[in-house]
């Protein structure tokens, strides 16, 4: 982890650069130091079946997340320190139970009126990735957002992580690679939008079965009932080749997935409810891979 322990030293040196010290003590009165908190209890219920049905896993589970953070904000910077834990209990025998953990370190700098810079590091312990079901990351990015105008937002950021795999009693191996995200918002009034992603990433690995490149595209709908209720339509398609996960033809694996899905957001004062469905089609040319079925989300969670 070399690489990214410079990679972090970097971005630190950066935010330090970015707000002189003389600059902060004139103006000590606009900086403000907001500490917050926030818990929430989330329910899973999926089933997925082959396309000839023989095969239908069923899963449940039910999910606790605790998160705090601080906040050192002034008008026109911005930094943060979170972390969050969230601990997974699997219904049903033979699911084993998880949890991960994750820090994060951000700052916002306002460029001008219409551009905005946001630098973040970001570590997480024993993740479920797209290679791995044990992952450990690092990561460090970089985002800027121009908004000309209050009805049109677009965000670019590149993000570089590097990965460590439990893999039992073998030795752990690693990969890296970078991500880039770009999203453009377009705004109809408050809490109304409608918003396009695209994303490109990869891993390189000293093992050959975790490395593997993905793109993904989405559309994302949300319009308010109510300042406190809102309802978001959105689909994503997502295209992912693996290096060296061969199919019984002895082609590189490729898969692709597309979930269209409904969210419902009630945000009543501090609470946080929030309800999601989501169906799942997935395609290989690997037939055993190929899945389709739903999932269904409900979380309550109060913002401190």
């Amino acid at each position: 982890m070399k690489t990214t322990s410079r990679l972090i030293a970097g971005l630190l040196a950066a935010l330090l650069a970015a707000v002189p010290i003389h600059h902060a003590a004139a103006q000590e009165s606009d900086w403000k130091l907001e500490p917050d908190a926030r818990i929430e209890v989330q329910t899973v219920s999926a089933q997925t079946t082959t396309r000839d049905d023989d095969l239908v896993i069923d899963g449940e589970a039910i999910s606790l997340r605790g998160q705090v953070g601080l906040a050192l904000n002034s008008k026109k910077t911005r930094f943060r320190i979170e972390a969050d834990r969230i601990e997974v209990f699997r219904l049903g025998n033979g699911r084993d139970d998880i949890a991960r953990d994750r820090f994060t370190a951000a700052a916002e700098f306002d460029i001008n009126k219409k551009l905005e810079l946001q630098l973040q590091a970001r570590h997480f312990d024993d993740m479920v990735s797209v290679e791995a079901n044990d992952t450990d990351e690092w990561q460090g990015a970089a985002r800027v957002t121009w908004e000309p105008r209050r009805a049109h937002r677009f965000r670019l950021q590149g993000t570089w992580r590097e990965r460590e795999y439990a893999d039992g009693a073998l030795p752990e191996t690693k990969g890296e690679g970078p991500r880039v995200d770009a999203q453009y918002r377009h705004r109809f009034g408050a809490y109304h939008y409608l918003a396009f992603d695209l994303r490109a990433e990869s891993i390189s690995s000293d093992d050959p079965r975790r490395g593997y490149e993905r793109q993904s595209v989405g559309a994302a709908y949300t319009y308010p009932i109510k300042p406190d209720l809102r309802v978001r339509p959105a689909i994503e398609a997502i295209r992912t080749r693996f290096d060296d996960r061969l199919t019984i033809n002895n082609d590189r694996r490729k898969d692709t997935l597309v979930a269209p899905e409904v969210e419902v957001l009630w945000w009543p004062g501090k609470w946080r409810v929030e309800a999601e469905a989501k169906y799942i089609f997935v395609g290989s040319n690997e037939p055993v891979r190929e899945r389709e079925g739903y999932r269904l989300t409900l979380s309550v969670g109060y913002a401190f």
